[in-house]
């Protein structure tokens, strides 16, 4: 899975600029600051690094409803993973349902 770091712990944020940092081209190891963000494509990370992120308790998973898309979120960072088979034309035409994992990153907070 491809992996764009967004390096802020402001949910609000991040939810902002989302769309745009999906969008935006970026090579591997490339960095890119969007609304003072930075923003970094990490390469390509296993799939057994998500599955154990996703066991801490520390980290808010959430998924992009009908999509390869999965976001972790822990300190001050969130992860955007992407399907590598995905063409940047595809994400450019996507209408994601933002409410759909912000829903779940809102859920998980109430309980804490």
């Amino acid at each position: 899975m491809k992996c764009i770091a967004v390096y802020t712990n402001s949910f609000e944020l991040f939810s902002d600029i989302y769309e745009q940092v999906i969008n935006t081209p970026l090579a591997d190891n490339e960095e890119k600051v969007i609304e003072g963000v930075t923003i970094s494509e990490s390469g390509e990370v296993p799939q057994n690094y998500i599955d154990k992120m996703k066991t801490k308790p520390e980290v808010v998973v959430m998924k992009v409803k009908d999509s390869d898309i999965t976001i972790l979120q822990h300190r001050d960072v969130f992860e955007i993973f992407l399907a590598r088979k995905r063409k940047s034309s595809h994400i450019l035409n996507l209408n994601l349902p933002l409410g759909d994992f912000f829903l779940l990153h809102l859920q998980k907070h109430a309980r804490e």
